[in-house]
């Protein structure tokens, strides 16, 4: 297989191809609650758990359940295989005040994020009016492994029957030392935990609403229809949060960006020289459609998942050529036609 040079460019900074023509959704109302749930879990009782736990109810209704039982990963309280959950709650609460007093610190003011999330709401209204909204910000502290969705990397962030959930124990920034350690690097590379940062929120929760919309068909795809299915859904998530930096919504670095952006033809004829695009062997699609440090046959300067980016490419085209087409409409129409009709052909 041929191998192309992927530009190792140092120059840093947004290099988005950004939509000029932004609505204004400053009209669309939105209708959302933050709740700290990780604050009032902390603060309970360890001496009486059971009776702290069931005052939670009434404020955390469905989440408490799905937060004790799959996110900690402990038994209900009625099951009789468990004599008593007390036990693993105690310890987990001592285990990770750590990490809370952390998130604390971090996260004293969250409005910013409530702000950003908001603001995506609003895109998600006006481009799907039929989509009932979430209308609460949960946020929490969970276990380190308890990576929800990882493949699509959106590792602790869940959408809920009770909300969008925000795993903060994930979001604690790319230098936190626990993330750094042999444990932490044993569950997440350094290319995964450096999208542990804050400005990742807003980012995972409308990803989460975009597979909620459209939930992702891939089984029997070749790889340029999983390319542009992929693509589907980067381009949905620019349009939700259009003044968020590129380099956020891809999950690239900036270099890997710009190497993107500068090598699109030579990445695109490296598909095309070796036959790739109508494989179907799922290990050879895999290269290029999850994530990794760097994808192996374009070289340590590319990103990993560069089907996502080149599918995106595609869509763009696509867009171009059919101007009156929806964002619903794009993600409902079959893959190999947007491809075919793109007519897509990097210079």
């Amino acid at each position: 297989m041929k191998k192309t040079a992927f530009a190792l460019l140092l120059a840093t900074g947004l290099f988005a191809c950004k939509n000029k023509n932004v609505p204004d959704v400053s009209n669309i109302k939105v209708n959302l609650t933050v709740q700290r749930f990780e604050q009032d879990f902390f603060a309970i009782d360890t001496n009486n758990i059971e009776r702290s736990m069931q005052q939670l109810v009434p404020r955390y209704g469905g989440f408490l359940g799905d937060y004790v039982l799959n996110i900690l990963g402990i038994a209900p309280m009625a099951d009789s295989a468990m004599v008593s959950p007390e036990l693993p709650l105690k310890h987990f609460l001592k285990d990770y005040q750590p990490i809370k007093d952390s998130a604390d610190k971090l996260f004293r003011n969250f409005a910013p994020y409530e702000k950003e999330v908001k603001k995506g709401l609003q895109f998600v209204k006006y481009y799907f009016p039929a989509y009932h909204l979430p209308e609460k910000l949960i946020t929490y502290i969970g276990p380190m492994d308890a990576a929800f969705e990882a493949s699509l990397g959106k590792y602790g962030d869940v959408i809920t029957q009770d909300g969008l959930a925000v795993g903060l124990q994930l979001h604690l920034g790319s230098n936190f030392s626990v993330y750094h350690s042999e444990m932490g690097q044993q569950l997440y590379p350094t290319y995964v935990s450096r999208r542990f940062a804050p400005e990742y929120i807003a980012v995972n929760c409308m990803k989460n609403i975009i597979d909620d919309i459209h939930p992702e068909r891939i089984r029997g795809l070749n790889l340029v229809e999983q390319m542009v299915e992929k693509g589907k859904r980067l381009y949905a998530l620019e349009k939700l949060l259009p003044y968020t930096e590129d380099s956020l919504l891809t999950g690239y670095t900036a270099k890997q960006l710009k190497g993107c952006i500068e090598n699109e033809g030579n990445i695109w004829n490296f598909f095309l020289t070796n036959g790739l695009l109508y494989k179907n062997e799922p290990d050879l699609i895999k290269e290029y459609i999850t994530d990794g440090p760097f994808t192996q046959a374009l070289g340590q300067g590319s990103p990993g998942f560069i089907g996502m980016w080149v599918g995106r490419q595609i869509i763009r085209k696509y867009v171009e050529k059919h101007k009156s087409v929806t964002l619903q409409q794009i993600l409902q129409t079959d893959p190999k036609k947007i491809f075919e009709e793109s007519k897509y052909k990097p210079g």
